[in-house]
């Protein structure tokens, strides 16, 4: 199909990945630092490939690493390639695979190839931003701290280049530079996005436009089904049914009917105050062991005060799984969690029936302390439900926190949401929410 094939020789400049059977002189192993590099990581529990189960991958192929790595070709038949510099010897180009992975750190600020690059920051001087210039060069201790500053990184990568390029190459080469192993970033490998069972891609032409889609259903409805539909590291099955599917479920029905009826219940019956009764704010106080957000037990007879407040606990500890989970990758799964704090308080809504705790709190001081609990904890797990999404849906972050009338000073900003401040209880006593305004409208599809 493409020709004759013809057998050719020719020089070329290779990187040591093993050591040199030839000459067997002692010195530095590529391929036996990098298993050592491998294994010290996961023991660590800070595995070098992120989700781990791509550990044993890298690690057989390191094993069965044989010979290095060419890194150059005549420019007689490649006219395209990045030209050798002339100290190595004229009339060769880069490989792609070489070149390639250089600009990951050719690139980043502060950039300086030698090991000074992790130059103590200046104590005089403050790091300027922006591309290098006459007063601020790539050698200067300034680009050096920034260099620092930014390394690190985690490299986010598909699974068909973890091995060999970013898995062997690249670690190795950083390694030949003087990084330490402290200083290897972090290797991300996410799956894909199947259509059908088969891989998306331009050549097949089933390619989806996710601007076209974030201007159809909008931005956070996307990023949303994108980030809670797909686990970290495996393929998925892309669906424009699903996306509508989930955003109905999760945001629209669970979320934003939740943020709808509290904020509604606490203006009727509370004239939009929230008052947290001393029973309940004792109870979220004390220190207790974290306890599973899942298997609860059923609503138990007599008041519901006692339900609540279990449920209480359960709303603040969720930080305690959602920051594993984020530090993990794993952002399905934490948001998973924070959704599950909304179906356990649109539960609560059921069970306790606050429009009864209405009726009654005229001739029982019970059923008024039970109300309060009731809508504090509504309000309370909505707070903390802002801030476990802000990562994925900051604009409906926002708006929660609007309605809440929380920390309105910082409106907009980042700063509004600090997993610190999701602890259950923040709300004060007596606080005033606003008035509820729609979030997540549903997503109405014409019939088929």
């Amino acid at each position: 199909e493409w020709g004759v094939v013809e057998e050719r020789d020719e020089e070329n400049f290779y990187f040591r990945l093993t050591q040199d059977p030839a000459t067997g002189q002692p010195g530095w192993d590529p391929k036996q630092w990098l298993l050592d590099f491998i294994d010290q990581r996961s023991a660590e529990g800070k595995p070098f490939v992120v989700p781990d189960f791509r550990v044993a991958e890298l690690r057989h192929a390191v094993e069965k690493l044989e010979g290095d790595l060419c890194i150059s070709r005549p420019a007689s038949r490649l006219k395209w390639g990045i030209p050798f510099p002339e100290s190595f010897g004229a009339g060769f180009v880069t490989f792609v695979w070489f070149d390639a992975l250089v600009n990951y750190i050719s690139f980043v600020p502060g950039h300086d190839p030698h090991y000074e690059h992790r130059t103590p920051k200046p104590e005089t001087s403050t790091p300027k931003h922006g591309a290098p210039n006459s007063e601020l060069g790539f050698g200067s201790s300034e680009f050096r701290f920034r260099f620092a500053s930014l390394w690190p990184p985690l490299h986010v990568i598909g699974k068909d280049i973890l091995i060999p390029a970013h898995g062997v190459y690249w670690p190795v080469m950083l390694k030949a530079l003087g990084f330490s192993d402290d200083e290897m970033p972090t290797l991300l490998v996410h799956g894909w996005w199947n259509i059908a069972g088969a891989k998306m891609s331009k050549s097949l032409g089933n390619v989806i436009d996710p601007d076209a889609l974030a201007d159809k259903y909008g931005a956070e409805a996307l990023r949303y089904y994108l980030m809670s539909d797909i686990s970290t590291g495996k393929d998925a099955d892309f669906s424009e049914e699903r996306l509508v599917e989930i955003y109905n479920a999760d945001l629209a029905n669970k979320l934003g009917n939740l943020l709808n009826r509290s904020l509604s219940m606490v203006a009727k019956y509370r004239e939009r105050s929230v008052s947290c009764p001393t029973i309940l704010r004792e109870k979220m106080l004390r220190r207790v062991p974290h306890e599973s957000i899942e298997g609860e037990p059923d609503f138990p007879s007599g008041s519901p005060l006692q339900w609540v407040r279990t449920r209480a606990h359960n709303a603040g500890s969720v930080r305690h799984v959602y920051g594993p989970s984020m530090e993990r990758y794993a952002a399905s799964e934490a948001l998973s969690n924070a959704l599950h704090t909304a179906v356990f308080s649109n539960e609560i809504i059921e069970l306790t029936a606050p429009w009864k705790l209405a009726k009654a709190e005229k001739d029982n001081p019970d059923a008024k302390t039970d109300l309060d609990a009731v809508l504090y904890h509504l309000a309370e797990s909505l707070r903390i439900i802002a801030i476990l999404i802000s990562p994925v849906l900051p604009r409906a972050a926002h708006g929660i926190f609007d309605q809440l009338q929380w920390k309105l000073d910082d409106a907009g900003q980042e700063s509004r949401f600090r997993l610190a401040d999701a602890q259950w209880g923040g709300l004060p006593d007596g606080h005033t929410l606003g008035q509820p305004t729609p979030l997540f409208p549903r997503i109405e599809t014409p019939p088929a």
